[in-house]
C-alpha cells in the first residue's frame, strides 16, 4: 500500500492485476459494490483512489458520511454502516478489460459475501456490470425487483471520472435519493 505521493506511469503499470481489500463487516446498512479497482487503487491499496473519482464526494454530499473521506480513510466507512467490495478484485486501466466470465464469477462471489455478512442493502455502482454479473440485460438504474440472498439491491451510476454521463451534482442527487430510500426499509 502506498499512502503518499503520486504514482509514476511505471507505478501504475506495475499495479495492474493487484487487488484491494474489502471494507466490510457484518450487518452493514449498505454494501457498495464497485466493478473492479482501477490502477490508481491498485497502486494505493484503497478503493476509489484516483483523484477524479466522485465516490467519496458523492457519499459526503448525500449524507452517508459527516465529512468527505479520503480513500486512505476508507475503514471509517464501517463507523457509518457502509462497506465496499468489488465484483472483480483485479486492477485494470478500465473496466472494459474485464471479461463477462469474470463479472459473472464476481456476481457469484458477491452472493456468497452477502450471505456471510448480511448487509441490509446493496448498491451496485454500474448498471452494465450489474447486467452482466447477474445476467439481467434489461436492468435499469434504481431499486431492482430481485433480491440478492434476501437483500434489496439498487443500481447506482458508476462514480468513475470516466462516466461522463453524470456530473458530480447529478451523482450526489442520485446517492442522496438512494440514502432516503434506505430510511424507508
Amino acid at each position: 500500500m502506498n499512502s503518499q505521493g503520486k504514482p509514476s506511469p511505471a507505478d501504475l503499470r506495475a499495479a495492474a492485476g493487484r487487488g484491494v481489500d474489502d471494507v466490510i463487516a457484518p450487518n452493514l446498512r449498505v454494501l457498495f459494490v464497485g466493478i473492479n479497482p482501477g490502477l490508481y487503487s491498485g497502486w494505493s491499496g484503497h478503493h476509489f483512489a484516483r483523484p477524479g473519482n466522485r465516490f467519496w464526494p458523492s457519499l459526503y454530499a448525500a449524507g452517508f458520511t459527516p465529512r468527505q473521506l479520503h480513500p486512505s480513510d476508507e475503514r471509517q466507512l464501517l463507523d457509518y454502516g457502509c462497506g465496499v467490495t468489488n465484483f472483480v478484485n483485479r486492477a485494470t486501466a478500465t473496466a472494459a478489460e474485464l471479461s463477462a466470465d469474470e463479472l459473472i464469477a464476481g456476481g457469484a462471489r458477491l452472493l456468497q459475501t452477502v450471505r456471510h455478512y448480511q448487509p441490509q442493502s446493496i448498491a451496485v455502482l454500474g448498471v452494465t456490470a450489474y447486467r452482466t454479473a447477474f445476467r439481467q440485460p434489461k436492468a435499469q438504474p434504481g431499486r431492482q425487483p430481485d433480491l440478492l440472498a434476501g437483500t434489496p439491491v439498487w443500481v447506482l451510476p458508476n462514480p468513475s471520472g470516466l462516466n461522463a454521463h453524470y456530473t458530480p451534482a447529478m451523482l450526489a442527487a442520485v446517492f442522496a435519493d438512494f440514502r432516503r430510500q434506505l430510511e424507508t426499509l
